[in-house]
């Protein structure tokens, strides 16, 4: 005879987690009000138990909340604003919402993610960023989360997810390249965030627009940074401090180029004429900066628009048998008054 297994209760996590159902019930649906600690043990009863929330009422909550959650690592960074913006007015136009959840705050990011899936406050994820690890973002695809997730601006190697970014590496080759059609032969690199998957495709790009151009890559002309403003200026220090000077960088971002651009100036470095500088991004600030900084523009608002339109399309079983998409966006270089011809004396052979 065969035996059937129950199905799991709320009491069953209750009892696992040694709590009352009652507060099962505030874990799933107001997190906030239950304490990391006590949000952890009904975590774990419930992936011990194989409860899941109410399927009749899951997709009755898909059909009303209506809701996505984007998460980012730092919503300071004004790179992400105008990546926002698209991704709302996307969901808007589709009669969804979205929230917000800034990761820079969290402890436990991945926990802070399953608190939002399991108190039903958001259908699915669209995670702008790649350092999460992959197996935590996987546990999240299942029950009893089960979450529809999108990458945007950072893919995560082998993750399976979908993903929309752009083209980091080429891009940063045609950035340096323009300052080698410049005239430059000597070209240092202000890197990116130590172990950030764009820092190293932007160097990758570096590097190799070098070597096929025949110049060298000298690893004292490659700066630590580690894309904020702070860490452009401290580059500048040591920039001053070399007996040999590169006559053009290549900064992995536009904030830590005019923080770099900031300290030279309080060497009495003058830009273009001095050196020439490149950005990537190209913020709102950076045609207003002086001088305007050349730089790689991403198509940001694209980014987020389509990023946002994949997850709802998951969401409503949009072509439900498509394999993984991979949508890589293409940079454009826009000129302005940060680079220039190296001069005479500068530009080496």
């Amino acid at each position: 005879m065969t035996e059937l297994r129950k199905t799991p209760t709320i009491q069953d996590v209750a009892r696992f987690a040694n709590v009352s159902t009652a507060t099962v019930s505030r874990a799933l649906s107001s997190p906030d009000r239950v304490s990391e600690a006590t949000r952890a043990r009904v975590s774990e009863a419930i992936r011990v138990t194989g409860y899941t929330l109410n399927q009749a009422a899951r997709s009755l909550r898909q059909r009303t909340a209506r809701t996505i959650l984007v998460a980012l690592p730092d919503i300071r960074n004004p790179f992400f604003s105008s990546i926002l913006d698209a991704i709302e007015r996307e969901a808007t136009s589709r009669g969804y919402g979205m929230l917000v959840a800034n990761l820079s705050l969290a402890h436990e990011p991945v926990r802070r993610l399953q608190d939002y899936m399991l108190s039903n406050r958001a259908d699915g994820l669209l995670l702008l960023g790649g350092s999460m690890d992959v197996a935590a973002l996987r546990a999240l695809s299942l029950a009893p989360y089960s979450v529809p997730l999108v990458l945007a601006c950072e893919e995560i190697s082998n993750s399976g997810f979908h993903v929309v970014l752009t083209d980091n590496q080429q891009a940063a080759e045609r950035a340096t390249n323009h300052l080698i059609d410049l005239g430059h032969r000597h070209i240092g690199h202000l890197l990116g965030a130590e172990h950030n998957v764009v820092a190293r495709e932007r160097l990758a790009g570096f590097t190799k627009a070098m070597h096929d151009n025949g110049l060298n890559v000298r690893q004292n002309w490659l700066f630590r940074g580690n894309f904020e403003i702070e860490s452009g200026y401290a580059a500048a220090a040591h920039f001053m401090a070399l007996e040999e000077r590169p006559t053009a960088i290549f900064a992995a971002n536009d904030e830590s180029a005019i923080g770099f651009l900031s300290g030279l100036r309080q060497h009495g470095i003058v830009c273009p004429r001095d050196i020439s500088v490149v950005g990537f991004d190209d913020l709102g600030v950076a045609p207003h900066y002086t001088p305007p900084l050349t730089t790689m523009r991403q198509p940001r608002e694209m980014m987020g628009r389509m990023a946002a339109e994949t997850l709802i399309d998951l969401l409503e079983d949009v072509d439900p048998g498509r394999g993984q998409l991979r949508m890589v966006l293409n940079s454009d270089l826009i000129v302005r008054g940060s680079t220039a011809h190296p001069r005479k004396e500068n530009a080496g052979s």
